[in-house]
């Protein structure tokens, strides 16, 4: 399947590892011109290194920082600089701060919002006069099914998500009319360098195959989600196959959620 995604400049957040990593590397597959964005410069030429031996296609590596205040602005600038223009922004930086609300001071509130919500409208604010000028300009929030739904114990992750959701709800009906596109990917249970190590905290005892078999209790489609799966949903989005999708908040959690 064509996914019309050849030579199109793509910018990828929390690209060395996970989601971000596999993302990426589908990307430069469907022929995109990848620039891969995280905080440690050694995990990021590695992931670089790894997408080139696997398609030929060499990223451009970006050391940021996204939950500073110039980071993601001088991540669009130096795309800029590097590619001349930019189709597509998938904010995936993120990390899971969720616990008891009391345990939650005012420090990890901000950190958690400097993150994965205001990196994203940091992100998207040095983007968009460059995606204005694509014709095929697109952007991805990755959030979580928490964000609709919030169990107990999941703040500040909860709150953060639901704002990430909302945003792109807004900016979808705000940049329509530019064509620009503006969904989210809302994750469930999905296996994570964050989830391997809840698990050796949690059950060091149980090996990863008896751990990931009760993470998976309770899912309609039996399983974790993994990386690819996440990925395969984003780049959907940020295609041509998606042209008349914006908006929209697809849950990518094997059936979990009790929201649509």
């Amino acid at each position: 399947m064509d996914m019309a995604l050849t030579d199109k400049v793509a910018l990828v957040t929390g690209a060395s590892q996970g989601i971000g990593f596999e993302t990426a590397l589908l990307l430069a597959e469907e022929g995109a011109k990848v620039v891969l964005v995280a905080r440690r410069e050694k995990p990021l030429q590695l992931a670089a290194e790894r997408i080139n031996s696997l398609t030929g296609q060499r990223p451009i590596t970006i050391v940021a920082d996204i939950a500073s205040a110039d980071g993601p602005v001088a991540a669009v600038e130096r795309t800029i600089e590097a590619c001349g223009g930019l189709d597509i922004l998938i904010n995936n930086a993120g990390s899971s701060a969720s616990g008891p609300f009391l345990e939650a001071d005012d420090a990890v509130w901000q950190a958690d919002i400097e993150l994965k919500l205001m990196g994203a409208i940091r992100g998207i604010r040095a983007a968009l006069p460059y995606l204005a000028d694509s014709s095929a300009a697109a952007i991805v929030n990755v959030t979580t099914v928490s964000g609709k739904a919030p169990p107990a114990k999941t703040l500040p992750t909860s709150a953060t998500r639901a704002a990430g959701i909302a945003l792109t709800k807004s900016l979808a009906n705000e940049l329509g009319a530019q064509g620009i596109r503006v969904n989210t990917v809302c994750l469930g249970r999905v296996r994570s360098a964050q989830v391997e190590r809840r698990w050796q905290r949690e059950a060091p005892e149980l090996s990863w195959e008896d751990y990931s078999a009760r993470q998976g209790q309770g899912i309609p489609l039996g399983r974790l989600g993994d990386a690819k799966d996440v990925a395969n949903a984003i780049v959907f989005l940020v295609s041509s196959r998606a042209g008349y999708v914006t908006g929209a908040s697809l849950n990518v959690d094997g059936g979990r959620s009790a929201t649509v």
